[in-house]
């Protein structure tokens, strides 16, 4: 069991750095990158789904939008029936960059999939989802605690 929390560690520091030579790459800051993953999930997003998506504040939310934007990676419009909405798509420069940073990781990961079976593959797919599980119920109970310890 230590050696799958460790390995689980070691996984998700290997996620980190990856995502923070992504945004590098990129041009972005981390949450912009997240943004644009978000945006790049559910296109057209609102604003406000964005930020409650990325739990931001509405400012930062907007602040993060214009970055993008200036970045040539979404776009704003109003909302066809409800002009106060504004809508964020991201562009085809976006989708672009996804397939350069992504679609590789993509590919190496269904590569290394391919030694393992069905049966394995399902062990797998049980264990990330518990996983998922475990790190949501773990983040709410952070949110609970005061704020320092």
């Amino acid at each position: 069991m230590r050696e799958v929390a460790v390995r689980m560690r070691t996984l998700q520091q290997s996620f980190d750095a990856f995502d923070e030579a992504a945004a590098a790459a990129l041009g972005l800051n981390r949450t912009d990158l997240r943004c644009l993953d978000l945006i790049l999930a559910k296109e057209p997003m609102s604003a406000g789904e964005l930020t409650t998506a990325a739990k931001l504040s509405p400012a930062a939310t907007t602040t993060a939008i214009d970055r993008l934007e200036r970045a040539g990676y979404v776009t704003r419009s109003r909302h066809a029936a409800n002009r106060r909405r504004v809508l964020v798509t991201a562009t085809e420069a976006a989708r672009t960059a996804e397939n350069e940073v992504y679609g590789p990781v993509g590919e190496a990961g269904m590569l290394a999939l391919r030694r393992y079976d069905e049966q394995q593959i399902a062990v797998i797919i049980d264990f990330l989802e518990t996983a998922r599980q475990v790190q949501e119920e773990q983040t709410t109970r952070l949110k609970g605690l005061p704020a320092g310890g």
